[in-house]
């Protein structure tokens, strides 16, 4: 548990209030979230995992003070057409795109690509530590769903159809806006002109529920006739179905504001007469080096290529340590992402998980009730819990980590049995909280066999040049231990060795 002088309170920017305000939950104790996931036409890149990680600090953070979290988040395998960043759904799908292009060209069909970059972004996910989601519902296993949420909205004169499709009546939703504030009528209609194609819309603002398409790869019967389910309709849909008719926070990506999010609310709400959710949390836009992120730069960085072994063609990169680049910055403004950063990170990661070994090895002799000043860390445990319950103000609470590396470091050598108890709880703190150690990787005993031989083999010849004075060849051997990674401590009782802990 964390310490109780921490506050309860947890307070984020609401996008709909435009202030930071307390979650106002509609049942005590219990969180109800739903988090926009991914179209897995590709693989995910580090600007939509920045996205996803602040929803996982959202659910870490909520269960730190109790809360019981009911954490939903999509995955996009239909619907989302090229266009649908503007006003109106039009363009081509980006899964049927996507199986044209290079990367397509080693899949059957669209339904192998989505499963692939499906399983690719829950590989991603577990190895940057995310918290597995409560469920993570898919748009093609809820077509039913959606054609009934259509034929809803039909009914009660929201909707209606043309020949190529059904659309939603924006003008039969007089708050549509009132997330992003995008309500000039005059306006909307300018951003929707270029894109309208069909001349049957009643509104150039009128946004696609269903698309008829009886040559799409992926396509369903309806009342309507074949076709597919319009992009904004699948999470107003599975976020009613899981979560019930009001939620208490809806996060995504600043991109969603508008017009995903916006048409999502006008659904939601014109199905159920209920604000659809209370609390709408956005981040901000990622840039690499402090350039936009784009392939035709070529600093578009995907988490796939960056983690994977340079074996297999990536850099090699910590997860954890990606995970705290993406968290470094504060999720409502815009992030740099830069390899300096990353490579101080990773710098860091080290550090907390030497501490967790150096906790773990430390053995009963050892760690002897001693006179010297006991280590506390119970105030910067508090300290990081305050900085995440304030709008989740990681650069704060990733200080309080650092500042308890430098406690535990200062008192390395004198560890007491209640210094490693309280060192072993606040590490407990940040992972649960931060999530940046990751889980223990067991190590290779023939690596270990094969390390301690080759140090005592180099220390014999180092007490060999000590006996001889020779102090240029010791010195000389001191440092190629130090260079893999072996810190020599010379004592009363001894020479004794152990993997080195960065200072």
């Amino acid at each position: 548990m964390f310490p109780q002088k921490a506050s309860s309170d947890f307070r984020l920017f609401n996008t709909l209030t435009n202030r930071v305000e307390p979650l106002d939950l509609i049942e005590p104790g219990k969180l109800r979230m739903y988090a926009c996931g991914p179209t897995v036409y590709s693989y995910a890149h580090i600007g939509n995992f920045r996205s996803f990680l602040t929803s996982d600090l959202i659910v870490r953070t909520a269960q730190a003070i109790g809360l019981k979290v009911n954490y939903v988040t999509n995955i996009t395998d239909v619907g989302h057409l090229t266009d649908d960043d503007v006003a109106d759904s039009q363009g081509e799908d980006r899964m049927a795109r996507a199986l044209r292009s290079k990367e397509g060209e080693s899949f059957g069909n669209v339904w192998d690509l989505a499963r692939h970059y499906a399983n690719v972004l829950i590989a991603d996910w577990d190895r940057l530590n995310l918290e597995e989601p409560t469920l993570r519902p898919r748009a093609t296993e809820h077509i039913r769903q959606q054609i009934l949420a259509v034929q809803s909205l039909i009914s009660a004169g929201h909707a209606y159809e043309t020949t190529q499709g059904v659309y939603f009546r924006v003008a039969s939703f007089p708050d549509y806006g009132k997330l992003s504030g995008n309500r000039d009528a005059a306006e909307l209609t300018e951003l929707s002109r270029e894109l309208v194609v069909d001349s049957a819309k009643e509104d150039p603002r009128d946004f696609a529920l269903w698309k008829k398409d009886d040559k799409h790869l992926m396509q369903w019967f309806s009342p309507w006739g074949w076709g597919f389910p319009g992009w904004h309709i699948e999470c107003s849909v599975m976020a009613n179905e899981y979560l019930g008719e009001e939620i208490d926070l809806h996060a995504g990506g600043e991109d969603l504001i508008f017009p995903h999010h916006e048409c999502e609310i006008a659904q939601a709400e014109s199905l159920t007469g209920k604000q659809f959710a209370r609390h709408w949390v956005h981040t901000r836009f990622l840039q690499v080096e402090g350039e936009k992120m784009s392939k035709s730069k070529g600093n578009f960085l995907t988490v796939q290529g960056l983690i994977e072994s340079k074996e297999d063609g990536g850099k090699g990169v910590d997860p954890m340590a990606l995970r705290l680049t993406l968290i470094s910055g504060h999720y409502r403004k815009p992030y740099n992402f830069t390899m300096d950063t990353l490579r101080a990170n990773t710098r860091h990661v080290q550090r907390l998980r030497e501490i967790r070994d150096l906790l773990d090895n430390v053995s009963e002799t050892e760690a002897t009730d001693k006179t010297v000043e006991p280590l506390v860390l119970d105030d910067l445990s508090a300290r990081m819990l305050d900085a995440m319950l304030d709008d989740l103000n990681t650069p704060e609470a990733i200080a309080a980590v650092l500042e308890g590396v430098k406690r535990v470091m200062a008192k390395r050598d004198t560890l007491g049995s209640d210094d490693v108890e309280t060192a072993k709880d606040w590490l407990g703190h940040v992972e649960s909280l931060l999530g940046i150690i990751g889980r223990p990787i067991a190590p290779d005993p023939a690596d270990d066999a094969s390390l301690a031989a080759a140090v005592e083999t180099l220390l014999s010849e180092r007490a060999v040049a000590r006996a001889s004075r020779d102090w240029a060849r010791a010195d000389q051997i001191r440092d190629e231990l130090g260079a893999m990674g072996v810190e020599v401590m010379d004592t009363a009782e001894g020479v004794t060795w152990r993997r080195k802990i960065d200072s």
